[in-house]
Formats: C-alpha cells, structure tokens, sequence
C-alpha cells in the first residue's frame, strides 16, 4: 500500500492505494473505515485482496491524515464527499467494503448515489437500532476491548485522541446515533454481503441478521471467533468470504439468496 494525497474540492483527502506491478487494469475495490480509526484499520484485509484488486482505502475528511473540516460532517454529509471523491478517482459502480460506521455512509451513498455502487459488503454494520444511546454503544464498545488485538488497541486510542479529536469523534458518533440505518437498508438494489465476527459485543447476532433480513439482496456471514474489528483481527477470513463475492462485480449477478453460513 502507497500513500497518496487527492484535493477534492479545495480538501485534501490522504489515500492508501494498492500497489501491484503484477497486475494489469485490476478491478477497483473501494475500503471505508468506520469511526475513529481511518484507513490504517483496512491495510490487512486490503493487502490480501491487492493481489487481485486495485484497492483504494481513503481516509474521510476529518479522520486520520486527511484534511479536517472546521466541523463534524454528518453521515449524508460523508456520503456527499465520498461521491465526490469517487467522481476525481474516476470510480463509478464500483464494489465498496466498509466497516462498522463506515457501513452507514456507503449505505447512505448508495441509496442516493445508486450509479457509484455496484455492491456492498458490510462488515460488523453498526447502529444496532434496539440500543440507539451512546451509553448503550459506548459499554459494547468497551466490553469488545478485550477481544481486539492489543496491537490495534493503541492505534484505536491515537486516532481517537490525537488524529480525530475527542470533539469531533463525540459529534460523529451523535449523528451516527440519529441515522436511522435500518430505514435505509430496504430500499437499496446492489447485492450485499453482510460479515459479523460471532464475538462481536457491538452488533450482536440478531442486529446482523436483521440487516440482512432488511436487506432485498443480502446475505449474512459469521466469523467464528473474530470480534468487531474484522478488518484488523480476522482478515484472513474477511478476505476469504468476500472474494467469492467480489468475483461477480461487473456482471450484474444478484447477490446469494438471504440467510446465513459459517465461515471457517
């Protein structure tokens, strides 16, 4: 992965893009990462889908290297800049992998962008609508803590602290609480992959099953033994299942039909 820097619109948007002389013209995948961390959190699972894809990760405005906005940009507002960036890039109906509150942009932006997403996958989708308060989200998010690799944890914390601020990371995670997801979620039309770890505290099992359920064309897969952060802890078997669904970007297949399976 290489880093480059995009001005979008007069901002300067940081980009981690794969880098493979091996291949030649490779279908784009798109990364968005969730809040708090930015594009750093994607390298693992995106390193492993390089050797096939031209993977973009960016980071959002105000997250990680890129530019920060005088405010706190709300979920549509992130999905506004994420169309934009897309049309720079050149990218359009393009598959997306986003995670945790990264899956509410890209839903937000294929809802009302339809022609820049060919298919989404959406890994540990958050927010869980039966516990919409921050107290709720905030003692998921501590009892996943423990699960996490401890490698990760002091990145998470940095992000938080350093990169983001804790201003705007609060304001971030009010407007992911307002956004209502699951009214979403049945008007989209792209074929979706839903992937929850089976130890994840912050989507728990009903919540992923119920967004697949939402879902037209969804379909849910679990990781056995992997907790929230997927993209970081269990890319290996992120990779895994979402490179057979990744394969039918481009040719109009519909997603598998609705349920569940194990991955191992």
């Amino acid at each position: 992965m290489e880093s480059v820097w995009i001005d979008v619109n007069g901002l300067s948007w940081h980009v981690r893009k794969s880098f493979n002389v091996a291949l030649v013209d490779p279908p784009p995948v798109v990364m968005v990462h969730g809040l708090g961390v930015a594009s750093h959190h994607m390298v693992p699972t995106a390193r492993r889908l390089a050797a096939d894809y031209q993977v973009y990760a960016p980071d959002l405005p105000g997250f990680g290297a890129s530019e920060h906005p005088p405010r706190a940009l709300t979920v549509p507002e992130l999905a506004d800049r994420l169309d934009a960036w897309l049309g720079v890039m050149g990218l359009a109906r393009v598959p997306l992998i986003a995670d945790s509150f990264g899956c509410q942009v890209v839903v937000d932006l294929a809802l009302r962008y339809p022609a820049r997403v060919e298919r989404l996958v959406l890994v540990s989708p958050t927010i869980d609508r039966h516990a919409r308060t921050a107290r709720q989200q905030l003692w998921r998010a501590w009892r996943d803590q423990p699960r996490e690799a401890r490698s990760e944890s002091g990145r998470v914390c940095r992000a938080y602290f350093v990169e983001m601020g804790p201003r705007r990371a609060i304001q971030t995670l009010r407007y992911a609480l307002r956004d209502r997801i699951e009214e979403k979620l049945p008007h989209l039309r792209q074929p979706a992959l839903v992937v929850r770890g089976s130890r994840d505290p912050i989507v728990p099992r009903y919540w992923a099953e119920e967004v697949a359920r939402l879902l037209p064309c969804g379909r849910l897969v679990v990781i056995p033994g992997a907790a929230h952060k997927l993209n970081y802890g269990a890319s290996r078997q992120l990779a895994r299942v979402a490179r057979p669904f990744l394969r039918h970007a481009g040719d109009g297949a519909p997603a598998p039909p609705a349920g569940e399976r194990m991955a191992r």
